[in-house]
């Protein structure tokens, strides 16, 4: 999202907003069973074909960073001052209509729904919990319309961890959340910060999928005329991120955490030899905690990978760790053309590492996304 100004206070729930949430607790408690595998998803094929959304065949991609901004959330953003009432970035013109267009033009069967939202907009208690409230159950709404479309990783108020705990077991439990989605960093704080250890640890306990994704240094940089700061901030944003969650040891203490890098990474692939090199001289982590890393975490495609980077990565992950990803609606439809067809023509890919990157390491990562989409392939 834009840079947000000073948030509103949050406004006291509708009877009608109350009314959704029990319905989300309903559709929530649904996926959870379609995910553990115990009931069908009733419906999930009648839903599409009803709204003529059929969507791509059954082999089609699996997009796990891909962003959403459906009404409820924008008009959340508007109010809370994030957003202008007019204008604004195109992507926050995000419509669902479009969204399929571009997925079925790209043969993508799903999208891991996601709202990047900057850690500063939730610093006021109040404004947190209303705000990831809006953007997890309008982000769950999604879903429970379209289930064999859309999944998606929930939003965790960072600034406030007892709180982001909460956030957290109820999207999983109640809205049947993929996982959680978190910033790079909170409050001037990187994700190994001690003070956001009880939440990876809870996280860590339910097995948990995390998306890491950039929002820019947090001390700011300085701007280059004609050089946006996505093409070098946001990627040194999640290289700062994934060497803090090493150096700290969390990436270590939680084994059962599944971490979803942006960007393909950053430019941790790429600086990887200098980090096991400053760690032999005692100015970096531990090697053996860099090599462990980079073959523990997960990395999209959304760099974008190809055909510049892919190397890079396969030297330094296994490809059963890498997942297709487009930055859609941040990336427009014709750019998410683009780097696709450069995905689909890179030469560094042989046909198996393609298929599984497109599809096979989500359905593998996502098991609740899986059963929807296997339950309405059949039906």
């Amino acid at each position: 999202m834009a840079t947000p100004r000073a948030p509103r206070p949050a406004t006291t729930p509708t009877p009608s907003s109350l009314t959704r949430r029990r319905a989300l607790r309903a559709a929530g408690a649904g996926a959870v069973a379609v995910g553990a595998g115990l009931t069908s998803a009733p419906g999930a094929s009648a839903d599409t074909r009803r709204r003529g959304e059929g969507g791509p065949p059954g082999a089609g991609r699996i997009d796990t960073h891909h962003h959403a901004l459906p009404p409820a959330m924008r008009q959340w953003a508007i109010d809370a001052g994030l957003l202008p009432p007019e204008g604004g970035p195109d992507w926050a013109r995000w419509t669902l209509r479009e969204t399929l267009e571009v997925m079925d033009t790209h043969h993508i069967a799903a999208g891991v729904a996601s709202a990047p939202v900057p850690s500063v907009a939730f610093r006021d208690r109040a404004v947190a919990k209303e705000g990831v409230r809006v953007c997890n159950e309008s982000l769950a709404e999604l879903v429970a319309d379209h289930p064999t479309r859309f999944g998606f990783f929930a939003n965790v108020a960072m600034a406030h961890i007892d709180l982001a705990i909460e956030q957290a077991a109820y999207a999983l439990d109640e809205l049947g959340a993929d996982g959680v989605i978190m910033m790079t960093s909170t409050g001037g704080r990187y994700l190994g910060d001690s003070a956001f250890d009880p939440l990876f640890a809870e996280l860590n306990r339910r097995r948990a999928v995390v998306f890491v994704h950039p929002q820019g240094l947090p001390e700011g940089g300085t701007e280059l005329p004609g050089v946006s700061e996505a093409i070098g901030d946001f990627p040194l944003d999640t290289t700062r991120a994934a060497l803090n969650l090493i150096a700290t040891g969390t990436l270590d203490r939680h084994p059962d955490l599944a971490v979803i890098l942006s960007h393909a990474g950053g430019f941790l692939p790429y600086v990887a030899g200098r980090a096991v090199s400053a760690g032999r001289q005692g100015e970096g982590p531990a090697p053996d905690a860099v090599r462990r890393a980079l073959r523990r975490f997960y990395y999209d495609t959304a760099l974008p990978l190809s055909p510049y980077a892919t190397p890079t990565l396969l030297a330094a992950a296994d490809p059963t760790r890498i997942l297709y990803g487009t930055d859609w609606p941040a990336r427009p439809a014709g750019e998410v053309g683009a780097i696709t067809a450069d995905f689909d023509h890179d030469p560094a890919l042989d046909p198996g590492s393609r298929r599984r990157i497109n599809r096979d390491n989500a359905l593998r990562l996502l098991p609740r996304l899986a059963a929807r989409l296997k339950r309405g392939a059949a039906s």
